[in-house]
């Protein structure tokens, strides 16, 4: 978990439920951090946001002024020390035995992956080809590829990502398309994401799925399956973030379905704390409101950098593959450099 916020990140509105409503509805802009227990929420009005503790930039909408003369250093070291297969296969396991006991249909499986860069966090930050980023100082690195909702007028939308596969794979495209429990996956958190959008808005429909992102490593390139759902938010919404937003949390696309029971198969199996790493973030403009969900994730603890990653697993997942997924997404999203020294 995070260490305690300085005085400088602390905010005069203590309750985030209530604050963001507020905000909301006052149309005063802010951004927020929310962790995947929901139980230390962190949000600023922008006004408040102090650049040296927070930087994010959240499709666009940032606080970062890009330095143009700053580069990559080419030879940058990155080094994943991932736990063993025979670390792994116990937490799988365990998963897989309540899968097939009908105690959840997907269960999002995440395991701590220490690494070693001589990269800051910040430098990470900053040169990170990632649509949604947040940098808190000391604490920890995002740079997430995964929209949780966006708000515009009434309507809101989702994009759970489901789904990967290394882009040099043969045909990869038309094999995670085709494989059948990749499809069954995907399936399970579109219904379940579709479910959830239906708490909060009128109206629900699916409106593009099982569609391909490319996604670029600092080793590779990744395809990355998703869908699009949206809703109506009824009329009498009136920019309540603070309550919609604990009515969507945890996200289903890294928790798994149904919610309750798989959560506490996560907390079983997974024997750590996830703290932040795949919990919320995003911001209000006034207008707008986007968030992303918090994966990709570099934490530093006491001193030493843990990468978090996770990967849905089904009843007729592969121990193997699986195993692999995670550390295939241990990466740095750095685009166009040489492969640094491993």
């Amino acid at each position: 978990m995070l260490q305690s916020f300085s005085k400088s990140l602390k905010n005069t509105c203590q309750n985030f439920t209530k604050c963001l409503n507020e905000w909301g509805k006052r149309k005063i802009p802010f951004v927020f951090l929310i962790d995947f227990l929901a139980q230390k929420p962190v949000f600023w009005r922008l006004d408040e946001v102090d650049p040296s503790e927070v930087l994010y930039d959240f499709n666009g909408f940032s606080n970062y002024k890009t330095d143009l003369d700053s580069e990559l250093n080419p030879e940058f070291n990155f080094r994943k020390n991932p736990i063993s297969f025979d670390q792994y296969q116990p937490k799988f396991n365990y998963v897989l035995k309540n899968l097939k006991a009908g105690n959840s249909f997907l269960v999002n499986l995440s395991v701590p992956t220490p690494i070693e860069t001589d990269l800051a966090l910040k430098d990470i930050f900053k040169f990170s080809n990632a649509p949604y980023r947040f940098w808190l100082k000391d604490q920890f690195v995002c740079f997430s590829p995964e929209i949780f909702i966006k708000i515009k007028g009434n309507q809101i939308s989702s994009f759970p990502m489901k789904g990967t596969i290394d882009a040099s794979f043969p045909n990869a495209e038309k094999v995670i398309l085709s494989d059948p429990k990749e499809a069954a996956e995907h399936a399970t958190i579109v219904d379940l994401i579709r479910n959830d959008i239906s708490i909060v808005a009128e109206k629900v429909w699916v409106e593009r799925y099982r569609y391909i992102d490319p996604i670029q490593t600092h080793q590779k390139t990744l395809l990355q399956v998703s869908s699009e759902i949206a809703g109506v938010l009824p009329d009498a919404f009136d920019g309540e973030f603070g309550d919609l937003l604990m009515k969507l949390l945890p996200a289903g696309s890294i928790s798994g379905a149904p919610k309750p029971s798989t959560l506490q198969i996560i907390k079983d199996a997974e024997g750590y704390d996830r703290g932040y790493y795949t919990g919320v973030m995003g911001y209000f403009d006034g207008e707008n409101f986007e968030s992303a969900v918090m994966i990709r994730y570099i934490e530093n603890l006491h001193g030493k950098l843990v990468f978090k990653s996770g990967g849905g697993i089904t009843a007729k997942s592969d121990a193997r593959s699986e195993y692999q997924e995670i550390i295939d997404k241990v990466y740095l999203p750095f685009a166009h450099v040489p492969t640094p020294v491993l």
